[in-house]
């Protein structure tokens, strides 16, 4: 089923809105890992993955001009900081040349070869201790904003797929 969309300005952020904002995401200590708003806006579509969705719940019912700063928990953010996701590998699993220290990002091919990258936390004569959590697995997260734009995307079936459905 092909599906149309049409734009229209709003005024607020529904779950239907494209939304045009500068923002940055610090720790808790005010550490800046990422920030636009020295540069261009970033613009998404509400839903599309672009955001997770605790960081989208809190743009809603935001007004473009709007300014605000939003603490994301663990929950809401990258998740808490999980122990499963630990493992422990035989060092001889590594290239023999390969220098491995505490800190180094590894990339791991998943079950699907798709590209895993795990941080080495530990390591010894025998194991090295990877954690394949998100980096900011377990943080809260300061989450700034301003809104610059919002639109609503009006999602539609083709006349042509509707045509012989009225009632």
């Amino acid at each position: 089923m092909n599906e149309l969309s049409t734009k229209t300005d709003s005024s607020e952020i529904t779950r239907n809105s494209q939304v045009t904002l500068h923002f940055s995401v610090a720790l808790e200590d005010g550490a800046i890992i990422d920030s636009n708003f020295e540069g261009s806006p970033a613009t998404f579509t509400m839903g599309d993955g672009s955001l997770l969705s605790g960081f989208e719940d809190v743009l809603i019912g935001m007004s473009v001009g709007q300014e605000n700063s939003f603490l994301i928990t663990p929950e809401h953010g990258f998740g808490q900081h999980n122990p499963s996701n630990l493992q422990t590998i035989k060092r001889k699993q590594f290239a023999p040349d390969m220098a491995l220290s505490v800190g180094l990002v590894v990339s791991f091919a998943d079950a699907a070869k798709g590209e895993l990258p795990g941080v080495i936390s530990s390591l010894n004569d025998d194991e090295v201790i990877v954690d394949f959590n998100h980096p900011l697995a377990g943080k809260a997260i300061l989450f700034k904003v301003q809104i610059i734009e919002v639109q609503v995307i009006d999602v539609q079936a083709p006349a042509s797929e509707t045509k012989g459905l009225e009632a």
